[in-house]
This record gives structure tokens, C-alpha cells and sequence, in this order.
């Protein structure tokens, strides 16, 4: 799916059904508070997550545009994308405690 052919509000609600997850949103306060990207392995230690269950989340918030991956050897490195949080939702991640 490319985001950008997407209506407003279509984007919207793909970007609300990720974050309507306390998992994923506790994933995007992490990488917020840290400010840095984080390990995948990393993020799913410090909230006791399983591989599967990680890489399911990761993927719905990359899909909706709120995270970028890189991959660095076998290692996955996720970070938040502030501009779609900016554009999108202002004042959002500033909410976050």
C-alpha cells in the first residue's frame, strides 16, 4: 500500500487503528522518550514481547507511516517518523509521558 495515494482521511484511520494499541502506542512513547532509534530486539525486551508478536507490531506502525526500519547486519533498527506525527497529529507525541 503507498500511503500517499490515500485520502486525508483514509491516512487518518490507518494512522488510528495503529495507535489504538497500548502495545504499539507503548512502542511509540519508548522511541520517543529515547529520542534515538532503538533495537527491535531492544524495544521487545523492555516490553516483554515476543519475536512475533514484535515484528506484528512493528509492521502495522510502519505501515502506517508513524515508524521507519533499517536493517544493519541481522539487526533491526526502528525509529519514529516525526514528520507524519507533525503533519498529522501536532502537539501528539509532545503528549506522551
Amino acid at each position: 500500500m503507498i500511503i500517499k495515494q490515500l485520502s486525508d482521511n483514509e491516512i487518518r484511520v490507518i494512522i488510528f487503528k495503529a495507535l489504538a494499541d497500548e502495545v504499539r502506542l507503548n512502542i511509540v512513547t519508548m522511541l520517543y522518550k529515547k529520542q534515538a532509534e532503538m533495537s527491535c530486539g531492544e524495544i521487545g525486551d523492555n516490553l516483554d514481547l515476543n519475536k512475533s508478536t514484535a515484528s506484528y507490531h512493528f509492521k502495522t506502525l510502519r505501515e502506517a507511516g508513524l515508524t521507519t526500519t533499517r536493517k544493519h547486519g541481522q539487526n533491526k533498527y526502528v525509529s519514529l517518523n516525526v514528520d507524519v506525527f507533525n503533519e498529522i497529529l501536532p502537539g501528539f507525541l509532545d503528549t506522551l509521558a
